[in-house]
């Protein structure tokens, strides 16, 4: 991930590149309108033609400095696909406990088509606007554009207004679409000092310069006067910003979306010292622990003394004592699906009814573990959806686990979620780190992408004809982040449907005898899946000669990096490790002519490795192929690397053996 931060300290001047261009709602010119496709990107649905937005603050005597957000968007539907971008939503926080909620108003909404080589508005109603409370710490307002169609050009403008002064949402800069211009006005007080923050490989520029401000207000007396201040100008700038896609291996597209961060760095005082707003993470841990929904939700251990004692009977270890509540509290709970690092009605109620949010949940954990004695802390986390935190906050944190110390070891815990166990956490958490959080303001960060080797060992010994039917049995053992997966994409499925799934992927397979072990039984344990299985019509017979892929269907033999370069990093998720081994009988009549050269591969920088073996002993051919992955997430400078390395595995894998009539 690409961030440059800048401090802007100083004057500084940055040469924008390209034609300076004023741009204004209502200017829609005919040729917009009669365009059919985008000119640098003909599979674009649609583009935004330019996004002008604009910072400023104006001043109440009861809020001080207000921060107000204003963004202009022209875009242009190309094709039908484009039509969603007639709705636009802009999600707002009103979570504040000390601050008004966030106001979002849009206006200037209006849709232009092309009738008769004539231009005709339609404008935005009060119909098409919609605010939506999504939780309680967000609102969200969307509109939708009226009579839009392919070949339009839709125009709106929003305002966001806020007292929060301390963090700007964050300007987005780049899309699914391409962006053809990108304009961004930051005029702040110099009292005020901003870290900016640029995320994305999009280069921007930009330019700063210092001037006078001034904003109008209502006295105590309701009497108008003014305020005036030197204020710092800061223009970005970008032009032809490409289209952001999807690619194979991505874990959150928008980490890596091209953006503008901006946090409250420090306020120069003319008559006292400077304060600093730098927030760090031993801060964030000191007041979230202040938090009623969070602090005081950790002190309830007393609650829970006659519901731990029942099950921590002959458990002498801490490691059994860990196990032991772990267990209890992933099988009584029912985790809402709600995410937060807040409790909704407390550990208490939750744990009577049996269900709560995935605090709540992880909360009563946490006292029941250090109750039993163990030294058991909160982590804050970020799943992949919601993203990696640029500055220390809590904002950045959706999720709630617990770090636990039991006999000299530590473990990480997430009983919300039912398949997990002690280390292995749900890969949504796969992301970025986590934040051990304490009462006296000590946190640890904790990396959840130093996950353990998970394994997915597959065997088969299979047997030919002399008709060409394979036939064999097919077990496959899987253990840690590969069991938890396994695991979360079967259950509750039948055996039915299991079979059909597999069948479906494969012509000419049948399964019989298809069974799963230990799919719920014991978490910390392998699953095995095990199934016979018949194929036909799986290999070439060409005269006396059969031309046979060890593999059979064990493995997809295509290159899964085709793109000529990428930019993004490559996320392959928690580290693994593949293994085949076959056995294949050779039928009577036949010999093997010949034996498949062995070779091992390692990828740079130890990112991956690969090797195939294949021996002949009597007439059973044995073939063993490994692959591992170890790290989760590879910078875009590998690319090229990792591309050629996979393509040579590729090739191995595609060698086929050739069983001869004798």
């Amino acid at each position: 991930m690409n961030r440059k931060v800048v401090i802007f300290l100083f004057v500084l001047s940055f040469a924008i590149k390209g034609k300076a261009q004023d741009f204004q709602l209502g200017k829609v010119t005919v040729e917009e309108l009669q365009e059919k496709q985008h000119p640098t990107d003909t599979s674009a649905v649609a583009a935004v033609l330019f996004k002008k937005a604009r910072t400023f603050f104006t001043y109440s005597v009861k809020a001080g400095f207000i921060a107000n957000h204003e963004v202009k968007y022209r875009i242009k539907i190309y094709k039908k696909e484009g039509l969603k971008w007639a709705t636009f939503v802009v999600p707002y926080y009103i979570g504040y406990e000390e601050l008004t909620p966030d106001v979002i108003k849009f206006s200037d909404a209006v849709t232009y088509n092309l009738d008769q080589d004539k231009i005709s508005k339609t404008k935005l109603t009060s119909e098409g606007s919609f605010v939506e409370k999504i939780n309680r710490y967000w609102k969200k307002t969307s509109v939708t554009l009226p009579n839009v169609k392919v070949g339009s050009v839709i125009e709106f403008k929003y305002v966001h207004k806020s007292e929060n002064i301390f963090k700007f949402p964050d300007m987005i800069i780049q899309y699914n679409i391409p962006v053809n211009n990108f304009e961004y006005t930051t005029e702040i007080p110099e009292m005020y000092l901003y870290k900016s923050i640029q995320n994305g490989y999009v280069e921007v520029n930009s330019t700063n310069e210092i001037t006078k401000g001034s904003c109008s207000f209502e006295n105590e007396f309701r009497n108008l006067s003014y305020l005036n201040f030197t204020q710092i100008n800061t223009k970005y700038a970008v032009q032809n910003v490409p289209a952001l896609h999807e690619e194979i291996f991505i874990n959150n597209i928008e980490n890596y979306t091209s953006k503008i961060q901006q946090e409250l760095e420090r306020v120069r005082y003319t008559d006292k010292p400077d304060k600093d707003y730098s927030i760090t993470w031993e801060g964030v841990s000191k007041t979230i622990f202040k938090e009623k929904e969070f602090g005081e939700e950790l002190l309830k251990a007393k609650y829970f003394v006659p519901h731990v004692s029942r099950f921590l009977d002959w458990k002498t270890t801490q490691t059994e004592k860990m196990e032991a509540i772990f267990k209890h509290v992933q099988q009584k709970m029912s985790w809402d699906k709600t995410f937060g690092v807040y409790v909704d009605k407390g550990v208490e109620k939750a744990y009577e009814a049996s269900s709560g949010n995935v605090a709540e949940i992880n909360f009563i954990l946490v006292n029941m573990l250090n109750l039993a004695g163990l030294n058991a802390s909160p982590v804050l986390a970020s799943t992949i959806d919601n993203g990696v935190s640029v500055f220390p906050g809590r904002t950045g944190f959706n999720y709630v686990m617990v770090s636990v110390i039991a006999d000299g070891k530590s473990y990480l815990l997430d009983a919300a979620s039912k398949f997990t166990a002690p280390n292995i956490y749900p890969l949504f958490l796969v992301n970025w780190s986590g934040r051990a959080v304490q009462s006296d303001g000590n946190s640890t960060e904790i990396k959840l992408t130093d996950t353990a080797l998970s394994k997915s060992i597959f065997g088969i010994n299979v047997k030919i004809d002399a008709n060409g039917v394979i036939k064999g049995n097919y077990k496959n053992q899987k253990t840690d982040f590969e069991a938890l997966a396994f695991r979360e994409m079967n259950v509750g499925g039948t055996t039915e449907a299991q079979i059909e799934k597999i069948e479906s992927k494969h012509n000419g397979l049948t399964i019989s005898d298809y069974s799963i072990t230990n799919l719920k039984t014991d978490l910390s344990k392998p699953v095995l899946e095990a199934y016979s299985f018949e194929m036909v019509h799986s290999f070439d017979i060409i005269e006396n000669k059969m031309y046979l892929n060890p593999l059979l269907f064990l493995k997809e033999l295509k290159n899964p990096f085709t793109t000529q370069d990428r930019k993004l990093p490559i996320y392959f998720g928690p580290t693994k490790q593949e293994k085949f081994i076959i056995s294949i009988e050779i039928p009577q009549g036949y010999i093997l002519e010949n034996l498949l050269v062995p070779i091992k591969l390692e990828a740079q920088d130890n990112l991956a490795s690969f090797s195939y073996n294949a021996k002949l002993d009597g007439n059973i051919l044995q073939v063993v192929v490994s692959s591992q992955i170890n790290k989760v997430i590879v910078a875009a400078d590998y690319y090229e690397m990792l591309k050629e390395f996979f393509q040579r595995t590729i090739d191995k894998l595609n060698e086929k053996i050739v069983l001869k009539k004798a």
